[in-house]
């Protein structure tokens, strides 16, 4: 289990109702909206109860181990649960039961093993609108018929989801937001999922309708811990 610093619920209340108003605050042409996922990844269980204190409308997770270390506490608190990390095949079957929406799958094979293993579910795909290496997401080409599949396997394809560039300025991400919310209009698609700490404003001025925050609620995460052996 991951362990960082004691999280303190009243101050994750606290940091929720100023990101509700900062984006309460941008302008923008929409007028959805914008639910908060808190990003639990490199914390331990007190930052799911004190995200589930606070009323983040949604938990994330980006590594399957640590989302099962956290197993316990979730299923004793019930918040909906998004995995949000790249995913591998052979941890579908773990996650199955503790996952509510499936939001990185961006190849044919991810969407079959999660249609077998856990069948109905709500997904989202994962569009690449950066190119940087290691982030996943598919072609911008590729979603329409990524969409198809997953739907003629019977998961409820609830809509898009990416991730802006690292190491640069917000409105880098601008164009790829954008690109992505076109998309998501094209479709018919019901949600847009794009925006982190270092973006969320020009994510919202551009039309997400969900943002995936960690060090915003949470602060500085502790250090992974190194690979054994």
């Amino acid at each position: 289990m991951v362990r960082g610093a004691v999280i303190d619920a009243d101050d994750i209340g606290a940091r929720l109702r100023q990101i509700r108003d900062r984006i309460d605050g941008v302008e923008r042409a929409w007028s959805h909206q914008v639910a908060v996922v808190g990003v639990t990844k490199g914390f331990g269980d007190d930052a799911v109860v004190a995200a589930v204190a606070a009323g983040c409308d949604a938990i994330g997770e980006n590594y399957a181990q640590e989302l099962l270390d956290k197993r316990a506490t979730i299923e004793r608190l019930a918040p909906e649960v998004h995995f949000i990390g790249r995913l591998q095949r052979n941890k579908v079957r773990q996650l199955a039961g503790i996952v509510d929406v499936w939001c990185s799958l961006d190849r044919a094979s991810a969407i079959d093993e999660v249609a077998k293993r856990a069948p109905g579910r709500r997904v989202m795909i994962q569009v690449d609108t950066t190119g940087d290496p290691g982030k996943g997401g598919c072609d911008v080409g590729e979603v329409a018929s990524l969409v198809e599949r997953a739907t003629e396997r019977g998961l409820i394809v609830r809509g898009l989801m990416t991730v802006g560039p690292t190491g640069a300025d917000s409105e880098a991400a601008r164009p790829g937001f954008r690109r992505v919310r076109a998309l998501v209009d094209d479709l018919g698609l019901a949600e847009c999922s794009m925006g982190m700490s270092g973006d969320l404003v020009v994510a919202v001025e551009e039309g997400s309708t969900e943002v995936r925050l960690g060090t915003a609620l949470f602060g500085a995460r502790p250090p992974r811990p190194a690979p054994s052996g």
